[in-house]
């Protein structure tokens, strides 16, 4: 008995049929961001992914920011997680117990959170300041 799958390869327009997550290359390279977990760094990819759909959805605060609803539950089954590793990975982005790569706002009555979610770029930008 093989322990490896025999896999097929991609022929030609076949090889374009996925989407992709993407996850910037600055929160792996970039010094600021290497105390912040593999999984912290995806979580921050899927919720840029979602910040396009609330977008086309117009879900823009007074200040015309822009935010996402993405509720633990959804988040467990993304990451396939428990609910205290995502608590846990939540906290490692946020801005009060963490990097500061997302504000959470309460909404109570049982509505789920909005997600500001930060741009990263703009850790670059300070840093170009600072050395000017």
């Amino acid at each position: 008995m093989e322990d490896r799958i025999r896999l097929s390869y991609f022929y030609g327009k076949e090889a374009d049929q996925f989407s992709f997550y993407k996850i910037p290359k600055l929160l792996f390279t970039e010094e600021y961001f290497k105390k912040i977990s593999v999984e912290a760094k995806v979580l921050y990819g899927l919720m840029l992914d979602r910040m396009s759909l609330s977008m086309k959805n117009g879900w823009l605060d007074d200040e015309s920011r822009a935010y996402i609803i993405y509720t633990v539950d959804a988040i467990m089954e993304d990451l396939g997680c428990a609910k205290a590793t995502c608590i846990k990975i939540m906290k490692e982005l946020d801005t009060e117990n963490g990097i500061g790569l997302i504000e959470k706002k309460r909404r109570g009555l049982g509505k789920p959170d909005i997600i500001y979610v930060k741009n990263f770029s703009t850790i670059t930008d300070a840093k170009t300041e600072e050395k000017t």
